[in-house]
């Protein structure tokens, strides 16, 4: 089979759409060595992604394209997927190239959230604009929606009127280092590398207000939690009020600002961890929950959107809009170490779902029916 990907984010974002991208390239690769894969990017100067033996990059050529990027992804890509003679196209973020229905090629585009929707007050009008009108083309050209979530399928329906039957719920894998257990001498590294406490609390995601940091330092500041808490994220304008909540508890909060580490450190993180707390608003799927299970770090979560979906029996849920409630789970979970060690190995076990394998497993039949159709 010849498949065609949309891999901009995989070459260009470090996490988020970057990680999905990468992930999803590579599963398959392993699982199906047979397939061959074309990788449409523009271009990147970072080494975020080794493409697998059996993908091939497709990049813009010619001064005129390489300036014009972006519209080269729109409009050139239909032309150059048709000369590959592809058997599917995979948009893997919320995108395809204009016209790619007219080709004959069986497309596919994966649609992780439609938070812009529900939350524009978090977007500028420009992009919910550009989102709204790029989202809804895609969904109407593409032979299979692929929805990370039973929360997105219910969302493309209700928001964007989409028939039930065109959708395909197939839960995002996680990166198969967060299976793999962290050494000593790794943890002691990173421990001296980031002078990381022994004892820590862990979240991860980008610092914006969807992901609700603020509500969880309240919530230790009500429970007089003050073990320190590492953040591991994109930081933005947001962290400015977080740093001014900081420091306004008399230096008894102590926060860990991560931005920048590799799965691997992030992996051992977890491990590391007493608790992961993931308070986020609302979520396409909440990949950190299914992260710190397969790392074997008990997890408190919210009880919004994707986010009991993807944590299953397996972990504590919290109303994110409820800071007291948020340090009051903490305080219990961090004194119940028989709660603990079950939310781990229900953890491990509902981590199984979420496995390249299976993942991959899921997505070849997907291309097989849409081939077969």
């Amino acid at each position: 089979m010849k498949i065609g990907f949309d891999a901009k984010r995989a070459f260009n974002n470090t996490a988020g759409l970057g990680n999905f991208s990468r992930n999803t390239i590579s599963a398959l690769a392993r699982q199906y060595p047979e397939d061959r894969h074309f990788l449409f990017h523009p271009g990147t100067k970072r080494t975020l992604f080794n493409p697998p033996a059996n993908s091939e990059e497709i990049k813009p050529e010619g001064f005129g394209w390489k300036i014009l990027k972006n519209t080269w992804r729109s409009f050139q890509i239909t032309k150059l997927a048709k000369d590959c003679d592809l058997d599917i196209f995979h948009g893997l973020s919320h995108e395809l190239p204009l016209g790619i229905e007219k080709t004959g090629i069986k497309s596919v585009v994966t649609i992780h959230d439609l938070i812009f929707v529900r939350f524009p007050e978090y977007y500028k009008t420009i992009d919910r604009k550009i989102y709204d009108r790029k989202f809804r083309y895609s969904c109407r050209v593409a032979d299979r929606i692929h929805a990370i979530s039973e929360q997105t399928k219910l969302d493309l329906i209700n928001f964007f009127g989409i028939t039930e039957s065109k959708i395909e719920v197939i839960y995002q894998s996680v990166n198969p280092v967060f299976f793999e257990k962290a050494d000593e001498a790794q943890k002691r590294s990173l421990r001296e590398k980031y002078q990381l406490p022994e004892k820590f609390l862990l979240n991860v995601g980008t610092i914006e207000p969807r992901k609700n940091l603020m509500a969880l330092l309240e919530g230790m500041v009500s429970s007089k939690i003050y073990i320190p808490l590492v953040v591991v994220g994109k930081l933005t304008d947001y962290q400015h009020k977080v740093q001014k909540f900081i420091e306004g508890d008399l230096n008894r909060l102590q926060v860990f600002f991560l931005p920048k580490i590799n799965d691997s450190e992030l992996a051992a993180l977890y491990q590391m961890a007493e608790v992961m707390i993931y308070p986020s608003v609302f979520e396409g799927f909440g990949l950190p929950v299914a992260e710190a299970h397969a790392s074997g770090c008990p997890v408190i979560t919210s009880n919004t959107s994707s986010l009991p979906e993807v944590g299953g029996d397996a972990a504590v849920y919290i109303d994110p809009m409820k800071p007291e409630e948020i340090g009051d789970t903490l305080a219990t979970l961090l004194s119940d170490q028989n709660l603990r060690k079950t939310l781990i190995a229900k953890g491990r076990i509902n981590a199984q779902r979420f496995t390249p394998e299976n993942f991959a497993k899921r997505l070849k039949q997907l291309y097989n029916t849409l081939l077969n159709d």
